[in-house]
């Protein structure tokens, strides 16, 4: 039987723990019909309750582990301490807070399948898609830089920040990323077009947080993304050669 790992990083989560485990299981009990799962929930150094309310809500779920950072280290560094942790055939990302909904799990699975391809991302900039709630400076923000990686890498991709993502292993295995922040999951899919791997999108509704705060930091994110576009854009020009007449 194929296996599935749910990737979910969480930091200073407290106040949404129940309503996440409450949306979680269902999903996972539909999905344990047609895969072996499990769940690796990285604590990334939560300064709340967060690993001691995840540790009570699952306690006995063979099925869910909790990998925790003894201090924040980043989106990214979440997302690589889970893979390293993971043991399954296809790997899914995805937000801790309901952006995306869990309920979608299953379908980004059949997707993978039905598309035969490496790796599907969720889409709420595809035609298809939406937004619904999320704050317009973020919107800005996620779609700009979204439009910008359309022009540098591959237009027909029409979103490259979302975390909510299936990855079969050898991507994985194979793809490494540098950013232990909010880039990763970038970097991640745009090396992974690079060397070949294929992608498809999930047109899917992108959601405010259910609850809490986010702890993105819109500044530092957005010259984190220019500057990767700047050497997306170099390795893409030609370097310059001065005539032959002007090299004598």
């Amino acid at each position: 039987m194929t296996k599935v790992t749910l990737v979910i990083p969480a930091y200073n989560e407290a106040e949404g723990v129940a309503q996440t485990a409450d949306r979680l299981r269902p999903v996972l009990d539909q999905l344990a019909a047609a895969y072996d799962v499990e769940v690796i929930f990285v604590d990334d150094g939560s300064k709340d309750e967060t690993q001691a309310l995840l540790t009570a809500q699952f306690a006995g779920d063979a099925r869910v582990k909790i990998v925790p950072h003894g201090v924040n280290r980043g989106l990214g560094a979440a997302i690589r301490t889970g893979f390293a942790s993971s043991t399954g055939d296809i790997i899914v990302t995805t937000d801790f807070d309901g952006t995306y909904a869990f309920s979608t799990i299953p379908a980004i699975l059949a997707q993978l399948e039905r598309d035969n391809v490496d790796i599907v991302t969720a889409s709420p900039y595809h035609p298809q898609g939406g937004v619904k709630g999320v704050p317009r400076y973020r919107l800005l923000f996620s779609f700009g830089a979204s439009l910008l990686y359309r022009l540098l890498v591959s237009w027909r991709i029409h979103t490259w920040t979302a975390l909510f993502r299936a990855y079969r292993r050898p991507v994985i295995e194979t793809i490494a990323f540098e950013s232990d922040d909010f880039l990763a999951g970038t970097e991640l899919l745009v090396y992974a077009l690079q060397a070949g791997f294929t992608v498809s999108e999930y047109p899917t509704v992108l959601r405010q947080r259910s609850f809490g705060q986010s702890s993105i930091k819109i500044a530092r994110v957005t010259m984190a993304h220019l500057r990767f576009q700047g050497r997306l854009l170099l390795r893409r020009t030609p370097r310059f050669t001065a005539p032959a007449a002007a090299r004598k």
